[in-house]
């Protein structure tokens, strides 16, 4: 009889620990980084953020950050290689921008983030990590 009484006090010390685990991953703070300065001839305030959170990774400009007055900006990401991603377009309908993007799972990491004019295909400005985020 002892041997079950053993097994079950395992069973049960390991079933408290795993669940404090869990509950202590679910108040973890989620990881973040902010950009240096956004530089460029029509961005030229405001920093990015990159968190993730739940396994998601997301890029947050700045309340400082200025929306560039130009036809078309749109969020481009370079990766660690120098490899870029136009990813969706900054302004929206009604004067509206998106102030947040969710970095597309394809995208591994991001070393700068571009606000690039996809009308006249030039870079507005740009931010960069001190280390490429993942």
């Amino acid at each position: 009889m002892s041997h079950f009484r053993s097994i079950r006090v395992v069973a049960v010390a390991l079933l408290t620990a795993m669940s404090m685990l869990v509950s202590l991953g679910a108040y973890a703070k989620p990881m973040s980084h902010t950009s240096g300065k956004f530089a460029g001839p029509k961005a030229n305030a405001g920093t990015v953020t990159h968190t993730t959170n739940g396994g998601k990774s997301t890029l947050t400009l700045s309340e400082d950050f200025v929306v560039p007055d130009t036809p078309d900006p749109h969020w481009m990401l370079v990766n660690s290689n120098g490899k870029t991603y136009l990813v969706q377009k900054l302004k929206i309908k009604n004067d509206g921008f998106n102030k947040s993007i969710e970095v597309p799972a394809f995208v591994k990491d991001v070393k700068k983030v571009i606000i690039w004019c996809a009308w006249a295909e030039t870079n507005l400005g740009e931010a960069s990590f001190d280390k490429a985020v993942k």
